[in-house]
């Protein structure tokens, strides 16, 4: 019985001295962030593709068991709305297979104008996918969140591949108004779609997206821990990556949710003790 929970990134500048040392290279924040969490989403790939190198260094650095879901480049997601690009995702493929089991799902990531008369074509996308690797999908045009229709044609094409829907739930956010600068830049850019909390395959991934003030997080995220819970009783493995809008206290806030989890499902491992960040002392 596992769960994984984890960020949007794994180094972020208001972590040093916090979650992870300072100073710390480049090439060991991964390390220092994988005793904080057991999974992270794979942002980075979205925007380019890594090299095999830098791939396996972040293999290197985590254990088997540790969860990255890379996103397949944009080029091939919103730039060629999944009828092109081959050339990319051959070399996107390339790049992630260092990562080995690592690569818990690779994650299609739909632009918003990806509507339902494109399921044809996700259809046929995943159809083209080695079979080495499962998938996540996310949708984010709002007739997938409020049309029956759309959402039967939805989940039919994605059972047939195997495949899981990434909801982002964004509700708790978009409640109240906006109080900081983070979370104003946010409210202009994240999607506000309707709470989905149905799982397909046994491997549920969550995105959530708190507020900037942690406790307004914790509350907001409390219908998702009977959900999980749920579903790891059911059998099934889920992943959950929380999010505030400047990330400040996330990857705390990611094992609080696995503690509130854990407080429900009392056999649920706990997560390791991350190593300490300061000196040693005294007293």
């Amino acid at each position: 019985m596992r769960l994984h929970v984890g960020c949007a990134m794994w180094t972020h500048r208001s972590w040093s001295g916090r979650f992870l040392p300072h100073p710390l290279p480049a090439h060991e924040r991964l390390r220092a962030y994988a005793g904080w969490c057991d999974a992270v989403e794979g942002n980075t790939t979205f925007y380019a593709t890594p090299s095999r190198e830098t791939v396996a260094s972040w293999a290197e650095q985590t254990d088997p068991d540790f969860r990255f879901l890379p996103k397949l480049p944009k080029a091939v997601t919103h730039g060629h709305r999944l009828t092109g690009g081959e050339g990319d995702l051959r070399a996107f493929l390339d790049a992630v297979e260092p990562l080995g089991p690592r690569a818990h799902m690779l994650w299609v990531q739909l632009p918003g104008g990806f509507a339902p008369e494109d399921v044809p074509v996700l259809d046929r996308f995943l159809r083209t996918l080695p079979t080495t690797h499962r998938y996540a999908v996310e949708v984010r045009h709002p007739a997938f969140f409020t049309d029956p229709g759309a959402v039967r044609a939805l989940e039919d094409t994605l059972g047939r591949h195997g495949a899981e829907w990434v909801p982002f739930d964004t509700t708790a956010f978009f409640r109240t108004p906006p109080t900081s600068d983070a979370e104003r830049e946010a409210w202009t850019r994240k999607p506000r779609l309707p709470l989905r909390t149905h799982a397909l395959t046994d491997r549920p991934v969550v995105r959530y997206l708190g507020r900037d003030d942690p406790a307004t997080t914790v509350e907001g995220w409390q219908p998702w821990l009977d959900v999980v819970a749920a579903w790891l009783r059911e059998g099934r493995s889920p992943t959950v990556f929380v999010h505030t809008p400047d990330n400040a206290d996330a990857p705390e806030l990611a094992r609080r949710f696995h503690d509130q989890v854990r407080a429900r499902v009392p056999e649920l491992a706990p997560l390791p003790e991350p190593a300490p960040v300061g000196p040693a002392t005294l007293f």
